[in-house]
């Protein structure tokens, strides 16, 4: 099966890394990272071939990506843009 390869999954992760560049916001980089975790853990050995392990492993790397990266360079504190005139008050 295709998913049960290593360089599908490191594919999949540079092409979702490449959108991220290309599409607006913060999404797709905790998906890049999974992918790319996942066809490592493939390419060593550790991770079993079965479809259910692999996407539990996908969605797990990917969330725990995605919470960090939020951590790190998400919303801070003072970011929010408060208006102190409207453009229709004149």
């Amino acid at each position: 099966m295709l998913w049960q390869q290593w360089w599908v999954w490191m594919i999949a992760g540079a092409v979702l890394g490449i959108l991220e560049v290309v599409v607006p916001g913060f999404i797709l980089l905790g998906f890049a990272i999974g992918a790319g975790l996942t066809g490592l853990l493939i390419w060593t050995g550790l991770l079993g071939a079965t479809l259910a392990s692999t996407v539990l492993v996908f969605a797990v790397a990917s969330l725990v990506a995605w919470l960090v990266l939020r951590k790190v360079v998400g919303v801070r504190h003072g970011q929010v843009k408060v208006w102190d005139r409207d453009i229709n008050d004149d």
